[in-house]
C-alpha cells in the first residue's frame, strides 16, 4: 500500500532540496546575530520550525499529504526518544552528584594535578576530568576554564594555547561522558546503544587526546614555575572544603556508574540508578549542606532537598561566583531546553527526509563515496559543513546522521561507525568556528577568538583526521556481520 502511494509523489528538484537548507542557514544566522550565546535557548528552535514549515510546503507541492509528513515526523522523533529519556535522567544525576559531593571531589583532586611546570597539559587533563564528570564542555569552560585562563594570565602564559588546552580537555570529557547530550544524541540518530558508542569512540578519541597531552607538555617545557598564581587554585580548593565534605568515598557513585557501564548494563536505568545513589550519598555524607539548603533539619526536609536536586538541581553559595556557577545546577528540568532543541532538530530532519529532500542532496555525495574511506570522509566533511552553515552542533549531528544512515546500513557497516564519525566531526569541529554557537560561547567565555585557539585545540582536529585515517586503512572499522562480542579489527 505504501509503495502504491509513493508513485504519486514527485521527485524533488535540486532547487527544492536546497531551499529549506538555505532558509535554515539564514534563520540560524539571524538567530545567532540577534541573540548570540542565547540563540540555543529558543531562537534556534524557531529557526528549525520555520525551515521545517518551508519544507512542508515543498512537500505539498510534490503531492505529499500532511498525514504522510506527520507519520515521518513521528518516526524521526521516535529515533531520539531513548536519548531524550537518558538526557532527562542525566539532569537528575548531575543534581544529586553536585549535592553528594561527587563532582566537587573530582574537581578538588583534579586541581591537585596542576603544576606550573606542565600547566598546558595539566589544564587539558583537568578539564577532561571535570567534563567527564559533569558531561558539559560549556560548563567546564565557563568555570574551571575561566579560572585557568586567569591563572595563565597571572603566569604570563599564552592565552591561545591555554584556551586550546581548555577546549581540548573539555570536549574530550564531554565526548566520552554518558552525561553529555551530544554523546547521547549521536548513537540515537545512528541507531546504536550509548555505552557501545562510547567504547567504540575510544579508538579515535583516545589516541587524539594522548597526542594532544604530549603536544601541550612539549609546549610547556619552557614555562617557568611560579607560586604566586597557585594561590588562586588553593583558594578554590579551600572554598570546596568549606562547602563540602571532600574525600575519596564521595567517588563511589562514579565508580558504581562506571562499573555498570563497563558491564554493559542498559544506559537509562544505569544513569537513573546513579542519580538515586547520589541522593543517598548526599544524605549520608553531606548533612551540613542539606541542612543549609533545607527549611529545617528534619528527615522530611532532607528528603525534599534530595527530591528537588533530582527535579531542579541545587544552588550552592560559597562566596565565589565562579565556584557557585560550577557547583549549582542540574536537575531534570535543566535538560528541558536541550530536549526542546533536539526535538526541533529531529522534526526538521524527519520532514526533509520524508519528502525526499535529503536523498536528493546526498545522491551527489554518495556518487563520490565509493569506498568506505570516502564514505567516512564524506560524513566528516558534511558534519563540518553543517557546523559552518547551520552554526549548531546538534544540526551537524542530526542532518548528516539522517542523510548517511541508510547508506551505512546498505554497506554492512555497524551503526557505531556512523555514530562515532558523527561525533568525531559534528561535535568537535563546532568549537573551531567563530559563528557557531559553540565557538561563539567559547570566545565569549574564554575571551579568546577561535581563530587564535583553534590551532592549539589539538584534540578537536586530530580526532577527525584519525577517523579519516581509519576509514581509508580499514583499521577499527566494524561490520554488522561480526559477532557482538568479537574483537574489533580491520575489515577485510
Amino acid at each position: 500500500m505504501r509503495n502504491q502511494s509513493l508513485t504519486a509523489f514527485k521527485e524533488p528538484s535540486l532547487l527544492q532540496a536546497t531551499i529549506p537548507l538555505l532558509v535554515l542557514i539564514c534563520t540560524l544566522a539571524g538567530s545567532v546575530f540577534l541573540f548570540g550565546e542565547d540563540s540555543s535557548y529558543g531562537p534556534n528552535q524557531i529557526a528549525l520550525w520555520v525551515a521545517g514549515a518551508v519544507a512542508v510546503v515543498i512537500g505539498f507541492v510534490n503531492n505529499y499529504r500532511w498525514d504522510d509528513i506527520e507519520e515521518g515526523i513521528k518516526e524521526g522523533v521516535s529515533v531520539a526518544l531513548g536519548a531524550l529519556l537518558i538526557i532527562l535522567a542525566v539532569g537528575s544525576l548531575i543534581g544529586t552528584w553536585l549535592l553528594s559531593g561527587t563532582v566537587p571531589t573530582m574537581i578538588y583532586y583534579g586541581l591537585e594535578l596542576l603544576n606550573p611546570s606542565w600547566f598546558y597539559a595539566a589544564s587539558a587533563l583537568i578539564c577532561g576530568i571535570i567534563a567527564l564528570a559533569i558531561g558539559s564542555s560549556w560548563t567546564t569552560a565557563a568555570t574551571i576554564g575561566v579560572a585557568l585562563m586567569g591563572v595563565a594570565a597571572g603566569m604570563e602564559l599564552s592565552p591561545g594555547i591555554t584556551a586550546g588546552a581548555v577546549v581540548s580537555g573539555a570536549y574530550f570529557g564531554d565526548k566520552m561522558s554518558p552525561l553529555s547530550d551530544t554523546t547521547n544524541l549521536a548513537p540515537a540518530v545512528a541507531g546504536t546503544e550509548l555505552f557501545a558508542h562510547i567504547r567504540y569512540m575510544v579508538y579515535t578519541a583516545g589516541p587524539a587526546y594522548l597526542i594532544s597531552l604530549v603536544l601541550f607538555f612539549l609546549l610547556g617545557l619552557n614555562v617557568e614555575a611560579t607560586t604566586t598564581s597557585a594561590l588562586k587554585l588553593e583558594t578554590m580548593q579551600l572554598e570546596l572544603t568549606n562547602a563540602y565534605n571532600i574525600g575519596w568515598e564521595m567517588l563511589v557513585p562514579l565508580l558504581v556508574l562506571l562499573y555498570l557501564a563497563a558491564t554493559r548494563k542498559p544506559a537509562l536505568p544505569t544513569v537513573f540508578f546513579g542519580a538515586l545513589l547520589g541522593g543517598v550519598w548526599a544524605v549520608i555524607f553531606q548533612p551540613e549542606l542539606i541542612e543549609e539548603l533545607a527549611d529545617d533539619g528534619s528527615a522530611v526536609a532532607s528528603l525534599k532537598v534530595v527530591w528537588m536536586a533530582l527535579t531542579d538541581g541545587i544552588v550552592v553559595e560559597t562566596g565565589s561566583t565562579q565556584l557557585d556557577s560550577l557547583l549549582s545546577g542540574g536537575g531534570m528540568s535543566s535538560m528541558l531546553n536541550t530536549v526542546w532543541l533536539i526535538l526541533s532538530a529531529m522534526t526538521f530532519g524527519a520532514i526533509v527526509e520524508k519528502i525526499g529532500l535529503l536523498q536528493r542532496l546526498i545522491s551527489g555525495v554518495l556518487g563520490f563515496a565509493k569506498s568506505t574511506g570516502n564514505l567516512i570522509a564524506a560524513t566528516l566533511f558534511t558534519c563540518f559543513g553543517a557546523n559552518l552553515l547551520t552554526a549548531d552542533q546538534y544540526m551537524a549531528i542530526v542532518i548528516p546522521g539522517r542523510m548517511f544512515r541508510e547508506e551505512y546500513e546498505k554497506r554492512g557497516l555497524d551503526a557505531r561507525v556512523l555514530s562515532r564519525t558523527l561525533e568525531d566531526s559534528g561535535t568537535l569541529t563546532s568549537a573551531l568556528i567563530p559563528w557557531n554557537t559553540c565557538g561563539a560561547f567559547m570566545m565569549g567565555t574564554l575571551a579568546v577568538s577561535p581563530w587564535e585557539y583553534a590551532p592549539f585545540a589539538f584534540f578537536n582536529w586530530l580526532t577527525p583526521l584519525i577517523a579519516m585515517f581509519y576509514g581509508y586503512t580499514g583499521i577499527r572499522i566494524l561490520h554488522r556481520d561480526r559477532a557482538p562480542h568479537s574483537p574489533i579489527h580491520a575489515s577485510s
